[in-house]
């Protein structure tokens, strides 16, 4: 999948990768797509709710080992 930024939040636990994650979108263009790279089992259920909270796609998520991306685009 193709995105525009990438995070890396590897190694943080609830809430970090979330609150890191909405920090950047802040800062990005509606449209362009945030790729986070996350090792908290949480954020499989973390990220999905806060993209339906805060009005953003999330595109889905590719695991590699131990580390989830999670693609989020920006509403």
């Amino acid at each position: 999948m193709t995105y525009d930024d990438t995070l890396d939040a590897i190694g943080l636990l609830c809430p970090l990768p979330v609150l890191k994650a909405r920090k950047r979108l802040k800062s990005m263009d509606k449209g362009q797509v945030l790729r986070l790279e996350a090792t908290d089992p949480a954020a499989v259920i973390d990220v999905p709710h806060f993209c339906a909270e805060q009005g953003h796609d999330f595109l889905g998520d590719e695991s590699q080992n131990d580390v989830t991306h999670y693609f989020i685009r920006k509403g």
